[in-house]
Order: structure tokens, then C-alpha cells, then sequence
């Protein structure tokens, strides 16, 4: 399509999107918002952040967003805790964080071929938060958890899984994430790699618990087949 095509579809789309609006629809968000988790999602189109949940309200999911589902970001060489997880849970109330990768994730895939040798992707935007993600990949490749002998969408696959872990232990030892709030890691699955559901999102990191046996016995029983490991 050309981009005249796209702005097209853009505008019927949201036209379509305000006739499906009941009148009440955003009553009780019109002068706050107190969402229930702040979800940082990598921002591949292929993960849909809000019906991942099956969330159909306003104001319930705070959702920031990056290549590769970073937390941090730079401050002059020192990594902070990004402002878009930081927000809702200073300023409006939330109490839970969730890290969110995704099976063949492409800023994870990057970073993989930088740390074995290979060039940045480009431009310079994108090639900040590839490096953020660098020394996270070598780490996991020198680790015991991943498999580096594997193929190497084995290898993605699990170095996704390390870099939800280490983005998940960031926000919980972080002094500006209060000791409440629950941090909960996840891998968003429409490949089939964890399992035949296609778009599960498998928790993989329970308050800094990773093993699914532990994880399992945390939550009701009926979602047990939901936490699955490519690393235990």
C-alpha cells in the first residue's frame, strides 16, 4: 500500500474504533488513570499489548515500549530505570510490572550477532538499544543457561528468555522500584516454541522465582500449563 493508503486505513480504522464506543466508555478515566500493571512490551507489531490481556477498558494497562523490551535506558553512561515504567507507579497508583519478550525477537537477534562477531544493524537509533542489549546476550552466552552450541533460533529463543530475566532483576533491584511492587516476567509466544498455543504468554519469571515447578505453585492451578523454561 502506499502511505496515502495506510493514512486511509488509519482514519477508518478510527472511525470504526469511536462507532464501537459506548457513550460512558472513558467516564471513569477522563481526569486519572490508576492502571493495574505497567507492561513494557518490545514494540514488534506482532505483540499486541492490550489484547494479548484481552483487556477491552481504558486506563487498566500503563504500556510503554521498546525494541526488545528494555526497562533502563542511558543517563550520561549510568542505566536508570526508564520513565515510562517509573510513571505509573510513582505518580498513579500501580503496584505490578510486567516485562514482556517475544519468541524471535529481532532487537534480542541483533544483539546476538553483535556479541558473536557480526555488525550493528543500523541507523544509530536503533543501534543505542541493540548495545544496551549487548552485554546482556554475552552474559546469558557465557552463562549456564544457554545453550550455545544450539541453532541459532535456539539461541534467540533462550537469550530472549535471559534478557526478560535480567530486565525483570534490574526493576527489582532498583531503588526506585518500591519493594511492593510485583515484578512478573513473560515470553509472548505466536511461534509455537513453548508450547501449540499460539499467542500464550508464558510466565517465566515470578517475582525473581524462574523455575515453572516453583512458578506453578504460585498461581491457580488451571494456568499451570502457562509457565514454561528454554532454560530450566
Amino acid at each position: 500500500m502506499s502511505a496515502d493508503d495506510v493514512l486511509a486505513e488509519l482514519l477508518a480504522g478510527n472511525a470504526n474504533h469511536v462507532e464501537e464506543l459506548s457513550d460512558d466508555y472513558f467516564e471513569d478515566v477522563q481526569t486519572s488513570q490508576h492502571p493495574d500493571v505497567v507492561s513494557v512490551c518490545c514494540s514488534d507489531s506482532r505483540v499486541p499489548q492490550e489484547r494479548m490481556w484481552s483487556v477491552d477498558h481504558p486506563g487498566a494497562v500503563f504500556t510503554p515500549s521498546n525494541i526488545g523490551n528494555q526497562v533502563w535506558d542511558d543517563d550520561e553512561g549510568e542505566r536508570i530505570v526508564d520513565g515510562g515504567m517509573l510513571y505509573p507507579i510513582h505518580h498513579a497508583g500501580t503496584e505490578a510490572a510486567a516485562v514482556v519478550g517475544h519468541t524471535g525477537c529481532g532487537a534480542v537477534t541483533a544483539a546476538y550477532q553483535v556479541a558473536t562477531g557480526g555488525g550493528r544493524p543500523g541507523p544509530r537509533g536503533v543501534d543505542k538499544w541493540v548495545d544496551l542489549l549487548v552485554p546482556v546476550v554475552e552474559e546469558g552466552l557465557e552463562s549456564d543457561l544457554v545453550d550455545d552450541e544450539a541453532d541459532d533460533e535456539r539461541v534467540v529463543n533462550q537469550l530472549v528468555e535471559y534478557n526478560v530475566d535480567y530486565q525483570a532483576q534490574f526493576l527489582r533491584e532498583s531503588a526506585d522500584v518500591p519493594d511492593d511492587v510485583a515484578v512478573y516476567g513473560f515470553v509472548y509466544d505466536f511461534q509455537g516454541v513453548y508450547g501449540d498455543e499460539y499467542g500464550r504468554a508464558y510466565l517465566v519469571n515470578y517475582d525473581g522465582e524462574t523455575h515453572p515447578e516453583e512458578i506453578a505453585k504460585r498461581i491457580p492451578e488451571e494456568y499451570e500449563e502457562a509457565t514454561r523454561s528454554l532454560l530450566y
